[in-house]
């Protein structure tokens, strides 16, 4: 059976392209058959990465969304090979009509029947953004019935609220149960490991790129010990 990994989140801006090309990195470094799928039609951000082979899905007619097109998404989900890993990075614009167009039409249960895995990533970000995220994460808790993996994104800001820690959020204690993981981004000084990080994501590679790149030797060591520690946090929460 294949496995879909599909990041939703409606708050744009917090990091959705990043955990894409994280996993995608993470699955094939783990020998995995993975698939690319970007379906977002403003910040295409996740097909920039060549090494991927991402397919940008055409979701537009004119300057509406044509629902009917996210049919070609769902016949590249089936068509995946036993024990095939997909990676869907699907931008803000298209969260809640693609969401809807998931329940409405009841596709993740057909995969399932079909025999295919389903999870959803979504982003948990600190600063200002963290009560948007955190109605994107309520809204795919009540909209979809399958596992579900929160990957805290520290980079804006603590992710904390009145004093409380995430795991003391209401929506957390509330449905635990659904939740798959929390996957922790390693928050590192943004003066040295943040630059680094944020020129490797503007240039659009991947950190074995990095490595074997004519970068200078420190921004090859701090990627290599960053790109580690997550893959080992990627490992603990089961991926």
């Amino acid at each position: 059976m294949a496995t879909i990994n599909a990041i939703f989140q409606g708050k744009g801006g917090v990091g959705k392209s990043l955990v894409a090309s994280f996993l995608t990195q993470h699955l094939l470094e783990s020998g995995k058959e993975v698939s690319c799928v970007d379906t977002d039609p403003v910040n295409a951000t996740f097909s920039g990465y060549h090494k991927f082979g991402v397919t940008s899905l055409d979701i537009m007619d004119g300057d509406d969304i044509d629902p009917r097109r996210f049919d070609t998404l769902v016949e590249l989900m089936m068509a995946l090979p036993d024990d095939a890993e997909m990676v869907i990075d699907n931008g803000a614009a298209t969260f809640v009509p693609l969401a809807s167009y998931l329940a409405d039409n009841q596709v993740f249960p057909m995969l399932a029947e079909a025999g295919h895995n389903i999870n959803l990533h979504t982003v948990i970000t600190g600063g200002q953004a963290l009560p948007d995220t955190l109605s994107g994460l309520s809204s795919l808790i009540k909209t979809f019935q399958v596992p579900i993996y929160i990957w805290l994104n520290g980079f804006f800001g603590q992710i904390a609220m009145k004093g409380k820690s995430f795991e003391e959020f209401k929506v957390y204690k509330d449905n635990s149960h659904r939740l798959a993981a929390l996957v922790r981004i390693p928050v590192k000084k943004k003066e040295t490991f943040g630059r680094d990080i944020e020129n490797l994501l503007t240039a659009k590679i991947s950190f074995q790129e990095a490595q074997e790149s004519t970068l200078p030797i420190m921004t090859r060591q701090r990627l290599k010990m960053f790109w580690n520690e997550m893959r080992t946090e990627l490992v603990n929460c089961g991926m």
